[in-house]
This record gives structure tokens, sequence and C-alpha cells, in this order.
């Protein structure tokens, strides 16, 4: 089989693929009485080359979650150049959804439109300082990174903590808007046993946006729920679903 005909395979595939989704994304939102357009289906694109990623962004997809920095500096000209040539495509957002580095944020501040795992003042601080440096026009969004699992091997504030979190962040961080909360479920073989981790995180929010109702008023966000289990994570709330897998098929 020839190039050309491969690519047409890979993209029939990933259409079929996305539009399953988008079908259990509306089935989960018709069981929990929300609106399908109230959920943003984010591609995870890490490890993806340019030629794999640019078939998502043609079939609709205009929003890429990398989880390391290199790989958004690598990706982020030439993709941005290859979706701008498309016709009435809308320009491409990136997310960063993995653990951040301080001495990595000045490499991408600027470039993405959401950072999910901010969890510590010192990060926060590092965020805005160079927000500051750069001038940006509007606040850099971010969401902070709970860790309701409370497993040692995930990043992540812990809930207990994350009230006061966001009351430092918004004290000490005036070029920075916390728009609410991402969690990574503990993994498990039945979706239902994240449940009330999901749960857990939009009570959270919650509680959050009780307490501190000034602030809370821009917490809408709720990053949650990733190939395996993002039917339950929209059952509980989540208006990010973080998709790799169920996209772009198994990583080589």
């Amino acid at each position: 089989m020839d190039e050309e005909n491969v690519n047409d395979t890979y993209k029939s595939n990933m259409d079929t693929s996305i539009k399953e989704i988008r079908s259990r994304i509306e089935s989960a939102c018709a069981r929990s009485g929300r609106d399908p357009n109230d959920i943003l289906l984010l591609a995870v694109s890490k490890t993806r080359t340019a030629s794999e990623i640019m078939p998502a962004i043609e079939l609709g997809l205009h929003e890429l979650g990398e989880n390391k920095v290199q790989e958004i500096t690598a990706k982020y000209d030439e993709i941005n150049e290859r979706a701008s040539a498309l016709n009435d495509a809308p320009s491409v957002k990136w997310h960063m959804i993995g653990h951040l580095q301080r001495n990595k944020v000045r490499q991408i501040i600027g470039k993405v439109s959401l950072i999910h795992g901010v969890d510590s003042l010192a990060l926060a601080e590092e965020i805005d300082k160079r927000a500051a440096a750069l001038e940006l026009p509007t606040p850099v969004d971010i969401l902070i990174q709970v860790n309701v699992s409370e497993e040692d091997s995930k990043s992540g504030v812990a809930a207990g903590d994350a009230i006061q979190l966001v009351r430092e962040i918004t004290a000490h961080c005036g070029h920075l808007r916390v728009r609410g909360l991402m969690t990574i479920a503990m993994a498990v073989d039945d979706p239902e046993d994240a449940r009330g981790y999901f749960r857990k995180t939009r009570q959270l929010l919650e509680q959050i946006k009780d307490n501190l109702p000034s602030i809370g008023a821009d917490m809408d966000i709720l990053s949650m729920g990733m190939s395996g289990d993002f039917e339950v994570a929209i059952e509980e709330g989540s208006t990010i679903v973080r998709i790799g897998t169920a996209i772009f098929g198994r990583r080589k």
C-alpha cells in the first residue's frame, strides 16, 4: 500500500474514532443532564509527530494537550503553520497538561492557552513572573492539579490544601487566573472505580467557589477523564476530557 493510501486509511480510522468518542460524550451528557457543547475534547498529542497530529486538526480537533515542554516547543511552529494553511480552520490552542518544572516555564509562556498542572505557590509565582516580563495582554489561565487519589507517584496538591493554595495564588500572582481544577484518577480496570475521585474533585471545586466567591466566579473548568474513564468523569462534572489513545491509537 502506498504512502497516500496509508495516510488516507489513518485519517479515516481516526475520523471513525472521533465520531465514536463524541457519541459517547453525548450519551454521558444525556445520562447526567448536561450539554455536550460544554465538554472540550482535548486531543492529547504527546509523542505524536506533526504528520500524525494534522489529521486530527483537519477533523475538527483544534486544541492539543502535551505533557512535556520540549514537545510543545518542537511542534509549535510547524503545527501552527500547517494548521493556518487549512481553509476555515481556527487557530490551534495548546494545553500544558503534564508536570511543569519552574526552570522550563519561560519556554511556554505566551504559547499555551491553559496550564493544567499547577500544584504549588512557587510554580505559580514563576509563571506570574514570566507573564509579567512578557507583558501579556491577558492573565495566564491555570488549573490547580489536585492529587485526590493520594498516590505518591502523582503530582498535585492535597485536596485539603487546595483552597489555601488558590487563595495564595490569587493574592500574590496578579498575572494569573485560576480557572478550575485538574485531577488524574487512580488507574483502575473498571471506570466506575474512578467515579469517587472525580466526584471528590467536583465537590472540592464547589467548596472553593463557596468559600472564595470573588475568586470562584472564574472557576468553571474541571479537567478530568482520559481514554479509559472519560464517560464517568463527564457524569461527575468534567468540562475537559484528555483523550490520546482513543484518538490516535496506541503509541508505538
